[in-house]
């Protein structure tokens, strides 16, 4: 179904809100303010029938300066645009200003509606009037668009602007129904006996009743309990339609105005967005770097801070990149159109389009070689993007679906970019599970970085083993993903570059020697404990009469353990490795032939003092291979191997 919104532009008094009436038969000032004022305040709603059954929906915006943050509001979304101009006064300032918003928002078809002509007698008035309004529209979307004279009171004309609808609406490019589902709220009541509602044009997917919602930024999660589509009850919603969605169990101080409902997991709400900036050519003076602006971007307006990424300031007429600094998080997408308005006074500056709807914060030189890039999120084709985002998200990696967010591709267009690019080697899928994809440059240079990482550990600590795996996280130049740190690792290792041991790692090259130093102090323990047999001394009293300094000492027993020449039994307490093979050896032949042993009877065994003999009967039960019952020790049923 091909659904086109229509959207009025111009200044106040210059017969807007009049002329749909006329052509609708509806009043869309529905507030008591705008009936006893004669203006319009806030977005009024219609619709209008085409002969082939299509139906126009309508979106009449104020004209008063004012209320321009409403006019933004009402005009995104919109496919056609009707520049509503007075035919006794003419191109006037809200006149310019919509003109440029529509401009900036991208509107790019739409027609003049000469409005009044009633109250005109002269016909060379009206014909200087429109001569007037082509030569302002010159170079404009609007250049040579039909210009249709009316008059809202006698009906003059109105059946010729309805022809000039309908032969624009089938030109209107139909808007994609694959992708999320996506919905800005301009309006929030509620409805006795039905809860909360919220009302908005659809800017993509569908909604069905019954589908599960999230109203972004705040994350609120819902469903839908029921949809309407220009005031008739639905069961499905399309893109480009007039809609009001029952949402079910949330409370309508909850939602407002601005908002966004979408498919659940669709969007990513962030307070900085990278934009490209175009300043408007009559722009009363340059945009600063840091300057306060107001952000329009959907149906919301938030106060930010602009931060230009290649220059100090932007002259009237300019194009650039800028990161847009929010007050508060928006949840939008890569290719949103958005205006900026000046804080104070306040008039619109310029505005653009959404790169990055979740970019990092650029600062210092990173800004301006973050700017050297940009130019590929507004331009790149699919998989352009895509990889762009892969190189972005570095060795964090990013999900399959936080690249479609990222990115704003989805369906067939997303999966055949994808494809290619894990075709031609550009993207790497590393967790299968979570379907998570790295750059292969990034995979790179996060290889050779732990390479890097373990060798400094390896010149730092010679004797150890390897590298606890924990630390290696610490030591990396960035952060990295777990999954994808392990998914390196196990790589590494299947290339032989590496050697992972439970809780080790350790570059294959590494062999842990012992120098002239540390060969002198392992000697010298290993006469220490070989001779003391099972009553070995306590480490810190062994280390008394060692050679070389505490940390060589630490580092030689270390070394020891994990060759297995000595065994901890418990803390500071350590015994010969030939000591424990030939007391496991007499213990096993002891309970095999007894069937158990008590701790006086292991005591006549070892010849030794309690201090050593309970430390070794509870190491034996913690390598299971006795198991304690009562008062005395049993063989496990399953030993371990020697």
């Amino acid at each position: 179904m091909h659904q086109v919104v229509l959207g009025t532009a111009g200044h106040i008094d210059h017969g807007k809100t009049s002329l749909i009436r006329a052509l609708t038969g509806i009043d869309t000032d529905r507030l008591k303010e705008e009936k006893q004022r004669g203006i319009t305040i806030e977005l009024g709603f219609a619709y209008l029938d085409l002969p082939d059954g299509t139906r126009l929906g309508i979106v009449d915006v104020p004209g008063h300066e004012r209320f321009v943050k409403h006019m933004v509001a009402g005009a995104t979304g919109i496919d056609l645009v009707a520049l509503v101009i007075a035919a006794d006064e003419g191109v006037m300032p809200q006149t310019r200003e919509h003109l440029e918003i529509c401009h900036l928002l991208r509107v790019k078809e739409g027609l003049v509606v000469l409005t009044k002509i009633d109250l005109v007698d002269d016909p060379e008035w009206v014909d200087m009037v429109e001569e007037d309004i082509r030569e302002f529209l010159k170079g404009t979307f609007l250049d040579n668009a039909p210009v249709v004279r009316v008059s809202a009171v006698t009906g003059e004309g109105l059946d010729a602007l309805k022809d000039v609808l309908f032969q624009m609406v089938p030109k209107v490019p139909p808007r994609s129904t694959s992708g999320p589902f996506r919905l800005s709220i301009d309006r929030v009541f509620t409805m006795k006996g039905f809860g909360t509602v919220v009302t908005g044009t659809s800017l993509s997917g569908r909604l069905r009743v019954g589908d599960p919602v999230t109203v972004y930024p705040s994350g609120i999660a819902t469903k839908v309990r029921g949809l309407q589509v220009h005031n008739q009850e639905v069961q499905e919603a399309f893109p480009g339609q007039r809609t009001a969605i029952n949402l079910q169990g949330v409370d309508r101080d909850a939602v407002q105005r601005g908002e966004v409902v979408a498919t659940p997991d669709s969007l990513l709400p962030s307070y900085m967005l990278d934009v490209s900036l175009e300043l408007l050519g009559d722009a009363p003076q340059p945009l600063k770097d840091r300057q306060k602006i107001r952000f329009h971007t959907g149906t919301t307006e938030t106060v930010a801070t602009l931060v230009l990424l290649d220059r100090e300031q932007l002259a009237p007429g300019e194009k650039t990149y800028a990161q847009i600094r929010l007050d508060r998080p928006l949840a939008v997408l890569r290719g949103d159109r958005y205006v900026l308005r000046s804080y104070s006074p306040i008039r619109t500056l310029g505005g653009g389009a959404v790169l990055h709807p979740v970019p990092k914060k650029h600062k210092g030189k990173d800004k301006a070689a973050a700017a050297l890039t940009l130019g590929i999120l507004e331009d790149g084709e699919a998989a352009a993007v895509i990889q762009w985002h892969l190189r972005d998200a570095g060795w964090m990696g990013v999900s399959e679906k936080e690249l479609q967010i990222r990115a704003n591709l989805f369906g067939k267009a997303f999966s055949e970019a994808l494809e290619r690019l894990l075709n031609q080697k550009k993207a790497v899928l590393y967790d299968r599970e979570n379907r998570r994809f790295i750059d292969p440059e990034a995979l790179e240079a996060l290889q050779a970085n732990v390479t890097a990482v373990l060798d400094a550990y390896h010149a730092k600590n010679p004797l150890k083993p390897g590298m606890p795996k924990e630390e290696i996280p610490a030591q990396m130049d960035r952060p990295v993903d777990p999954k994808l740190l392990h998914s390196v690792l196990r790589r590494l290792a299947e290339e032989g570059v590496v050697f992972m041991e439970k809780e080790w790692v350790r570059l294959s090259g590494h062999k842990g020697d012992l120098g002239a130093a540390e060969k002198a102090i392992q000697e010298r323990l290993e006469e220490i404990y070989r001779k003391a047999g099972l009553q070995p001394p306590f480490f810190k009293d062994a280390a008394a009469d060692l050679p070389g300094s505490p940390r060589q000492h630490k580092d030689v027993l270390e070394w020891m353990l994990n060759q297995g020449r000595l065994v901890k039994v418990k803390e500071d307490l350590f015994f010969h490795a030939d000591a424990i093979a030939d007391l496991q050896k007499r213990l096993v032949a002891f309970l095999n032939e007894h069937g158990e042993i008590s701790a006086a009877q292991f005591k006549d065994m070892t010849q030794a003092s309690r201090k050593y003999t309970i430390p070794l009967l509870e190491f034996f039960d913690g390598q299971r291979l006795t198991i304690r019952i009562g008062d005395v020790r049993r063989l496990r049923e399953s030993k371990p191997a020697g």
